[in-house]
């Protein structure tokens, strides 16, 4: 029985964001945009390569004969910097949709300055996977997709506790313990799909896109390590253990 039968009901909120996303997950997205679309519609062939050079992962700078190659003081920063360089628009997409999706999920949890951290920490945790089986090669690594695999791997640890089904709602919630992780079924599923998907991406069985340079590939190794880096150094970031 209504206690006022005269009441109307609730209107929503009209001013609710469509967006609701943390600023530094905002910023990020902002800045990885900003660096591409200078990339494409204002550097030159040779002013692109040249930043390609300067901030992209090279295996190739950690070999023999590497201070013979240009900017190779960038050895010391492109295993961050190469992050914030895509090949092309559906690359730098993808990789926003999926950190939109659990990132924002993990910088909500860690605070913006642990985000970062942790964020540069899978990016060189992928650099030196790609590195341990691409050592002394020419080939340029770029792309955010090691730190959207770390920030995955991270919201994995705390999006399946049980009693609750939404990422959003486990935010707070006590982060599980790897063997309580590899315990859960929904985990499980959740990291298999994970790794055959790159499988397929990393295998050539699914096409990707293509950079200015031409036909892009898949550093699958640095997806890997940047995975492998969120899922297990997570807790020592999280504020909630």
């Amino acid at each position: 029985m209504l206690d006022n039968a005269h009441d109307t009901p609730a209107q929503p909120d009209r001013h609710q964001p469509v967006f609701n996303l943390p600023r530094i997950v905002v910023v990020f997205a902002a800045v990885l945009v900003a660096v591409h679309a200078i990339r494409v519609w204002v550097l030159s062939d040779d002013q692109n390569l040249w930043l390609i050079l300067s901030a992209a992962f090279l295996p190739a700078r950690y070999g023999a004969g590497a201070e013979t190659l240009p900017v190779a003081a960038a050895a010391w920063w492109s295993p961050v910097t190469y992050a914030f360089i895509h090949g092309d628009w559906s690359h730098l997409f993808i990789n926003l949709l999926w950190m939109a999706a659990f990132g924002a999920a993990v910088a909500r949890r860690l605070g913006a300055a642990r985000f970062v951290a942790l964020s540069a920490v899978c990016a060189i945790a992928g650099a030196g996977l790609h590195l341990v089986f691409h050592f002394g090669e020419p080939i340029p690594v770029i792309g955010a997709s090691a730190v959207v695999s770390g920030l995955m791997a991270c919201a994995a640890r705390f999006a399946f506790t049980p009693g609750r089904a939404a990422i959003a709602d486990n935010v707070h919630r006590p982060v599980l313990s790897l063997v309580d992780s590899f315990a859960n079924r929904s985990f499980l599923v959740f990291v298999g799909i994970w790794f055959a998907l790159n499988f397929l991406f990393g295998s050539g069985v699914v096409p990707v896109g293509f950079d200015r340079a031409g036909e892009a590939g898949i550093a699958w190794q640095a997806h890997i390590g940047g995975f492998l880096a969120g899922l297990v150094l997570f807790s020592w970031f999280d504020r909630h253990r």
